[in-house]
């Protein structure tokens, strides 16, 4: 197997492979199908290429609600197959693919009918706990009042009447991404991110590559390909313009926010499922703070960097003050981000295999797209839209075998067990506190002995993250040397959370791990500023909307009189 480091040498020789090699797959697209499809299409044996404009994870799939689960609102519609199929691969993450990202999570559900919610309730959880990956995480179990009081003392008793407590997972999103990538990089994929892809090569009718732009360097060139698959998410719609056919489908953006606030302002030692107006929140711990979400707003602004109105943010306040005893404000929340999912808007003569959750489609000969979905399911997608460029390619007369990534774990996953039975081994070797190396296996897994390996050789790099004690500054570096951030935010917002799990956005930790970062990559003083003042313009963007609900309460108006971009009416 290959290497996976993605270093800033690494990348330099990939653009130059990018530029001269005729690939089997150009997989346009680095999100978490993207990455999917280029592990699932490179150990099929085909020869791959990866390109990102931007980063890995930077849009939907580094946003999401930060869960692997089955759907149990989909069991609610009857849609028992979905179902069957998000369990299975919710099993297959949690025990085979990416253990050390992937963990059970508790919910509990407040009931506040007497009989017939717990016996509808009851009879869903019953399906839940048997159907696709049965025995994964614990069963469902009932609460009498008083065990609500136990569990989740901070919620609002009055109209309780009990509760049922239920299992699900939760994971690092960007972060199992960013390994989707890697491992499909030590397994021979090229990968590149900040190469933008501004049109599509044809030849005798059909796609044969793309022409790109590195956005570093500026520099054009084309990447020639068998077949390319667009990946794009909330961006396909750009893609299918330039293979200049029309498709049986396009996709509208419908934007989600989540808010971070401190673990202590809600007293529970579960997480929380709860009814809202229109939809469910969940309410679930992540580290230190709880992570609240989310909405379903239509959106029709730019798609690179979406943002979180006021009234988003008191949508998410309201529906979980509902149940609280003591009431969230503003003022409560450290952290808050938005995210784009990708609809799928069927036309009237489609011809696509479009589903309830992802449509895949070869609108031109050379040319297929896949799009929509669940994050849960990224790896079926995957093998869906590489099953479909496996069909073409048998007809140019290459033969394909059949998907394997069920039995390929993430490089991380490998020897991660054996690797936490020596947890406290580790810790008296490395110098480091035992919750640090708990941390560093929690994100890397196996991967942990690379930024041991950082330590052992620059001792510094033990020491916590000023602005952001709960990160070791060999994390920047590492983010650098082996896992291709080319940016600040990229260090900020996905490598870590420090963007979301700050008050300050990260604002002061960018200015401690800005030199490291900028050593690495051979960024000067003027050079290091820049990103420090692109960091925090972003971080001020994305806050605004939190920043207008404090003025507005602080000032005694009311929240709900602010317009989309916080201003008053």
């Amino acid at each position: 197997m290959s290497n996976s480091e993605l270093s800033p040498e690494r990348r330099a020789a990939t653009l130059a492979r990018l530029a001269r090699t005729d690939y089997d797959v150009l997989v346009i697209g680095g999100g978490v199908t993207g990455a999917g499809a280029a592990l699932d299409a490179v150990t099929r044996g085909l020869s791959v290429a990866l390109v990102e404009m931007r980063d890995y994870a930077a849009g939907t799939s580094g946003r999401s609600g930060k869960l692997i689960h089955g759907g149990l609102r989909y069991l609610e519609q009857f849609d028992f197959g979905l179902v069957r199929e998000s369990l299975r691969e919710r099993k297959l993450l949690l025990t085979d693919l990416a253990p050390h990202l992937v963990r059970p999570i508790r919910f509990l559900y407040p009931l506040r009918h007497r009989v017939w919610e717990r016996a509808y309730l009851g009879a869903g959880l019953l399906l839940y706990d048997t159907i696709g990956g049965a025995g994964a995480v614990p069963r469902h179990r009932h609460l009498s009042r008083a065990g609500v009081r136990r569990f989740a003392p901070g919620l609002e008793q009055r109209h309780l009447t009990g509760a049922i407590t239920f299992y699900d997972t939760q994971f690092d999103d960007a972060r199992h991404t960013l390994e989707l990538v890697r491992t499909a990089a030590a397994h021979g994929a090229d990968v590149a991110s900040a190469v933008k892809v501004v049109g599509l090569t044809k030849s005798d009718g059909a796609v044969r590559g793309a022409e790109v732009v590195d956005t570093v360097t500026e520099n054009s060139f084309t990447i020639s390909a068998k077949h390319v698959v667009n990946a794009a998410g909330v961006w396909t719609d750009d893609l299918q313009e330039f293979a200049g056919e029309g498709a049986g489908f396009s996709v509208k953006a419908s934007k989600g926010i989540h808010i971070m606030v401190p673990r202590e302002k809600i007293r529970s030692d579960v997480s929380l499922f709860v009814r809202a107006e229109d939809s469910v929140l969940f309410v679930r711990s992540w580290g230190a703070h709880w992570l609240i979400g989310t909405t379903d707003t239509a959106y029709t602004a730019g798609l690179d960097d979406p943002a979180a109105t006021a009234p988003d943010v008191d949508y998410l306040l309201r529906n979980v003050n509902a149940v609280l005893e003591t009431e969230l404000t503003p003022g409560d929340i450290d952290g808050v981000f938005a995210g784009l999912r990708p609809l799928i808007l069927g036309h009237a003569d489609a011809t696509s295999k479009l589903s309830r959750e992802h449509a895949v489609e070869t609108s031109v000969p050379g040319f297929t797209t896949v799009t929509g979905g669940k994050y849960t399911t990224y790896r079926v997608m995957a093998a869906d839209v590489i099953d479909e460029v496996a069909g073409a390619l048998r007809k140019l007369g290459r033969q394909v075998p059949e998907s394997r990534t069920a039995t390929v774990p993430t490089i991380g996953a490998r020897g991660y067990a054996e690797l936490k039975a020596s947890e406290a081994e580790l810790a008296a070797e490395s110098g480091l506190s035992r919750q640090s190396i708990d941390h560093l296996l929690g994100r890397y897994g196996s991967l942990t002995r690379d930024l041991l390996s950082l330590i052992a050789d620059r001792p510094v790099l033990g020491k916590p993250t000023e602005g952001a004690p709960g990160y070791l500054l060999a994390e920047a570096l590492y983010a650098v040397t082996h896992e291709g951030a080319l940016h600040l935010d990229d260090v900020l917002a996905r490598r870590t959370h420090i963007a979301i799990e700050t008050r300050d956005s990260g604002v002061a930790a960018a200015q401690t791990i800005a030199p490291l970062v900028g050593e690495a990559l051979g960024w000067d003083a003027d050079r290091i500023r820049a990103e420090i003042h692109r960091y925090r313009t972003r971080a001020e963007a994305e806050r605004a909307a939190l920043v207008a609900l404090r003025t507005a309460t602080a000032d005694g108006r009311d929240p709900l009189q602010q317009t989309a971009n916080g201003v008053e009416r």
